[in-house]
């Protein structure tokens, strides 16, 4: 499959409250693979870090019954905000992500968590980085993710998850496959670095994130402007309970 080179709009344009993550490529990437699901009357889905609350809106006007959820009070007030202004019927919780429906589940999940690699091994509490810090991997949420998506699906249950190619999509797939579910990347595509990536390069090299030459994708070669370190790769991870 091959990038595309940029990613969908987000779905919608919503209320955001300041330190409250807003859509983006990757929430728009996120929304375009619901809408290849069977989503509609009936399908209970459940948004994992839920942020303005855009993925949740847009799983209820498919048609879901949303429960959506966040650690952040900032962004569960957002999204229930968002909920009333677009008149979709949404259960927002704050908890820390499947602690918030403890014993449920789900014919879906979805999560956009924060994957962004760090150079402090501590997450931040509070702020806006809280939304896309993750870690020197950037996978500290995405491994929590990966381990508690059995128990939160139903047999026959999905998980989609959407993160950057830097934090290891080989590693997702197969902590995903451990646990006992199907997965692959059913979407990708190549963005532009924003602010945060710009202003980490330094630490992304060291790290041997970067790629020197240019961005690569599944032994394709695309040119990036500098070096190949402009360009980042979102993936879209599906993974179903059998």
């Amino acid at each position: 499959m091959v990038a595309d080179t940029a990613a969908p709009t987000p779905p919608v344009r919503l209320l955001t409250l300041p330190g409250v993550y807003a859509p983006q490529d990757d929430t728009g990437l996120l929304a375009r693979a619901l809408c290849g699901e069977a989503i509609g009357p009936g399908t209970e889905l459940l948004d994992l870090g839920t942020g303005s609350g855009a993925l949740a809106v847009h799983a209820a006007r498919l048609g879901a019954r949303v429960t959506a959820v966040d650690i952040a009070w900032r962004a569960v007030l957002t999204a229930r905000l968002n909920a009333r202004v677009t008149r979709q019927r949404i259960t927002v919780l704050r908890g820390d992500l499947t602690a918030a429906v403890p014993g449920r589940s789900f014919d879906f999940v979805a999560s956009n968590p924060p994957y962004v690699p760090s150079p402090s091994v501590l997450l931040p509490r509070r702020g806006a980085a809280r939304s896309w810090d993750a870690g020197r991997d950037g996978r500290a949420v995405v491994d929590r993710i990966c381990d508690a998506a059995p128990a939160a699906l139903r047999p026959g249950g999905v998980l989609l998850m959407v993160h950057s190619a830097m934090c290891d999509t080989d590693a997702t797939l197969r902590r995903l496959s451990k646990a006992g579910l199907e997965a692959s990347v059913v979407d990708r595509a190549l963005i532009p670095f924003g602010p945060v990536l710009r202003s980490r390069r330094a630490f992304l090299r060291r790290q041997g994130l970067l790629d020197d030459r240019s961005g690569e994708n599944n032994g394709e070669s695309v040119e990036n402007g500098e070096n190949g370190e402009n360009m980042e790769e979102l993936v879209v991870v599906r993974a179903e309970r059998t």
